[in-house]
């Protein structure tokens, strides 16, 4: 399977090839509903686990050391995106692309750009990776904290996917299965990053790869200490020897993940990121883990920057990514969006001249200089 979308096209990534008897989503209705732009009551979120979520402002952090902090710089959005079955029999992931989110899913308004990107690698099935793709951003927006509490609404929106997904599954049991989650969203000069599992996002700032999300394995120490907390255990790197990630949404089929209090080792609480956007930002990758299984954070930027340098083509750009992907051999599904927010491709950056210090005397130089005379 492949597909993209960039060029100022915005749009869901689809699975080509799915069946026609795909068990139906309880939530459509609702979904086209929300599409028409008919205004709807806001969802709040039914537990506590939001409060608990681990919102990161990296502003301060990101900005040290740049050159100078562009308070004014509003990004000029364009983006891109590209899948590929890879070498699985199945394609499971799912992606979000949308250059203009408020055009598209709005019933509010507040600042340009708006503009909203999803990358969901799904396990188990494709169910779930689907529903989160189609239900997390009417979530979001259906929070009446957004977009005034933007972190803390992009959180409520994971968890409210989760327990919706949970429902769905209780109402037709095919749909069961599990998903990573990363989204990233831009309203004017914001960048909001949000992620529960292993896929990731890398900032290119003048050429440097900042990551913006953390990668939530069992083995990591901090999910580990968490998931032995709350009674899991990991087994060889995998969450009561079952799954490769921490964190994730759905599951609820699997026993001993998540309980209906939202509590449990498995959780689908998002880490959210929110950093300003500066002239120095040049773009943005988000990737499944089958991306960053073959590539080092800084070793995609680098090659992302060079195609981007010959073609400035987001889209063309992802189709290079995953074909290199393949080249190095990934063994997983492929799935890569890339946000750019400059219309210019990025510059050639010159390395400075180191200084280079005499260590020859200066009878030695005029010694030197005579020989060479």
């Amino acid at each position: 399977m492949e597909g993209n979308f960039g060029g100022g096209y915005d749009g869901v990534g689809e699975n080509r090839g799915l069946s026609d008897d795909q068990p139906s989503n309880p939530f459509a209705g609702a979904r086209r509903q929300c599409f028409t732009g008919t205004p709807r009551k806001a969802v709040r979120v039914r537990h506590e686990s939001v409060a608990k979520t681990k919102l990161l402002d990296m502003t301060i952090e990101i900005e040290k050391g740049t050159r100078v902090c562009e308070i004014d710089f509003l990004p000029i959005v364009r983006s891109g995106a590209w899948a590929d079955i890879g070498f699985r029999k199945t394609m499971e992931d799912a992606y979000i692309c949308c250059d203009n989110f408020m055009q598209v899913y709005g019933t509010k308004t507040f600042g340009e750009p708006s503009a909203f990107y999803g990358v969901f690698d799904g396990h188990g099935g494709k169910h779930a990776a689907d529903f989160a793709r189609s239900n997390l951003p009417r979530f979001l927006l259906d929070d009446e904290d957004f977009p005034g509490e933007i972190q803390r609404a992009v959180a409520s929106a994971f968890l409210q996917t989760d327990i919706a997904f949970a429902e769905a599954c209780s109402v037709n049991s095919s749909l069961a299965s599990g998903t990573t989650a990363l989204a990233a969203l831009v309203v004017g000069s914001s960048l909001v990053v949000a992620n529960a599992g292993d896929c990731r996002a890398v900032l290119c700032r003048r050429g440097k790869a900042i990551e913006l999300s953390h990668d939530h394995k069992p083995d990591c120490s901090s999910e580990r200490k968490r998931i032995e907390s709350l009674g899991g255990h990991v087994y060889d790197g995998y969450l009561n020897g079952q799954l490769n990630v921490a964190r994730a949404i759905g599951d609820w089929h699997m026993d001993g993940m998540k309980d209906p209090d939202g509590v449990g080792p498995l959780i689908a609480d998002p880490e959210v990121t929110r950093m300003r956007l500066t002239e120095d930002d040049e773009f943005l990758i988000l990737g499944c883990d089958g991306i960053w299984d073959v590539f080092l954070s800084q070793n995609a930027v680098d090659f992302a920057r060079r195609k981007l340098q010959e073609h400035n083509d987001p889209p063309t750009c992802c189709k290079e990514l995953v074909d290199e992907a393949l080249k190095r051999k990934s063994c997983d599904n492929l799935s890569v969006v890339l946000v750019c927010f400059q219309t210019k491709p990025p510059p050639i950056l010159t390395a400075r001249r180191p200084l280079v210090h005499s260590i020859i005397s200066a009878k030695g130089r005029k010694e030197l200089q005579s020989f060479l005379d």
